[in-house]
């Protein structure tokens, strides 16, 4: 055990020289090539999206083709979209009012633990962020990815190679075991995960600054009097996407009693099976849960197979299965994070009852995530936003393709979604550039500033 720790430590020690050698050159070239770094990083995953797609589905057996491909178009465009223009180098602000000026510095090489629910993209959003800084970046990434991630990664170091840029910038483990991915991450400057809270718990143990994200279970809400022909077919886009492997993508449907029925009846109008009687909920639940644990052979499945597992019968066309719940957070399985298109429905009599609904499955599974609320009441809104312990709260959208930033709204784009304390995470927000920037800050002396007297300050 020691000798292969001894190897697995000068396998890593390797991979860090490498990458600070790459950084140490990098760093020192201009704003401008740091983003044309960025862009290639982007365009080529752009450029391939179908090819990518069709690996990484063929590869971990999870998701389709036809999403992944729009995922990696859409997270390719709209990411350098956002950082295309941006200052990450030298002085990026001054302040008169403050007398403050800020000048922006690598963080140096940064680790990143990929998954494999999002084998391409997430390599490379956390490549673009490291770039944009003036990093260098290892990726270790899921072991049922090896093979998409690893093809990705070359990929964008032969657009690297033909802009001059300095070998190593971007590297990717080719041997795999906790070992190495122990050794990388307290060998690193920083640390980025993205996937299970096991893994994600293990980068905060590293020693070194880490970024991490918690479990998604996105509760969504549709307010009384909202047009639900409108919002249905948004939330079923959302739960079928990528056959439902999103962190950000909706679980769990909750509407008002008198609407009910409606809604159940809309979500069949939109190719929905719906679930009401117990013998097939129950069925439903041993076949996505197994002693509490999303069943892997369930994960990223499309809906017939998951009836399949289920033994019941559904038609051929069922995008979603919706399944009334028995009851919220302990009372039901169905409150947990389900990774394949399945959504858990439930009534509430007045919106703070839908409110605390979410709340409690939250407390169960996903608190600091995000929550979808289809309304046009800002009173309601805001209700919520005070009301729940999550870092994002979407509204009127597709909540799987936006919680990590569209061009429909204001969140950076990214697929590396934070959930603060609530998910035992450093950040609350969406992982960008300004995570892998350091500052130093310039403070003048500012002799006019007012002093205020002991009567201003305490009378």
């Amino acid at each position: 055990m020691e000798k292969s720790d001894e190897m697995s430590k000068k396998y890593i020690g390797e991979y860090i020289a490498r990458a600070k050698k790459a950084q140490s050159a990098f760093e020192k070239m201009s704003q401008e090539q740091f983003d044309e770094a960025v862009k290639a990083v982007g365009k080529v995953v752009y450029d391939n999206a179908e090819y990518l797609a069709k690996f990484a589905v063929e590869e971990t057996g999870m998701g389709n083709c036809a999403d992944k491909v729009l995922k990696n178009k859409s997270k390719a465009q709209i990411i350098w979209n956002n950082l295309k223009g941006k200052k990450s180098k030298g002085i990026i602000d001054r302040n008169e009012i403050t007398g403050i000026t800020k000048i922006a510095k690598p963080v140096g090489v940064v680790a990143a633990i990929t998954p494999c629910t999002n084998p391409i993209v997430t390599p490379m959003s956390n490549t673009m962020f490291a770039l944009k800084c003036g990093n260098a970046i290892i990726i270790t990434p899921h072991h049922k990815a090896i093979e998409c991630s690893t093809k990705a990664v070359e990929m964008m170091n032969v657009e690297l190679a033909k802009i001059g840029m300095p070998e190593n910038l971007v590297q990717i483990l080719d041997q795999h075991s906790r070992e190495n991915t122990r050794n990388l991450i307290s060998s690193a400057d920083v640390v980025i995960a993205t996937g299970g809270m096991g893994m994600v718990t293990a980068a905060y143990s590293s020693g070194r600054p880490a970024l991490g994200v918690g479990a998604g279970n996105v509760q969504c809400i549709i307010d009384k009097g909202v047009n639900y022909k409108e919002a249905v077919p948004k939330i079923i886009t959302g739960r079928a996407f990528d056959n439902g492997i999103i962190c950000s993508g909706e679980q769990s449907v909750i509407c008002a009693k008198e609407e009910f029925e409606d809604i159940m009846k809309e979500f069949e109008a939109n190719g929905c099976f719906v679930v009401r009687d117990s013998e097939t909920k129950e069925a439903l639940r041993n076949a996505m849960f197994v002693d509490g644990k999303m069943n892997r052979h369930a994960v990223g499945q499309e809906a017939s197979a998951i009836a399949k597992l289920a033994k019941i019968e559904i038609p051929e066309y069922t995008k979603v299965i919706v399944v009334e719940a028995d009851g919220a957070g302990k009372a039901d399985m169905l409150a947990k994070e389900k990774m394949c298109p399945v959504i858990a429905a439930y009534k509430y009599d007045n919106f703070k009852d839908g409110v605390e609904i979410a709340r409690v499955n939250l407390e169960r599974e996903g608190k600091g995530h995000s929550v979808s609320l289809h309304s046009n009441n800002k009173e309601n809104i805001e209700y919520a936003g005070e009301e729940l312990c999550i870092s994002r709260l979407v509204i009127n959208q597709v909540c799987a393709s936006s919680a990590g930033g569209s061009f429909y709204n204001g969140l950076a784009p990214t697929n590396t979604l934070g959930c603060g304390t609530w998910g035992h995470n450093s950040i609350s927000e969406n992982l960008d550039y300004k995570h892998l920037m350091n500052v130093s800050r310039i403070a003048y002396y500012m002799p006019n500033n007012h002093v205020p007297t002991e009567e201003e300050l305490w009378g």
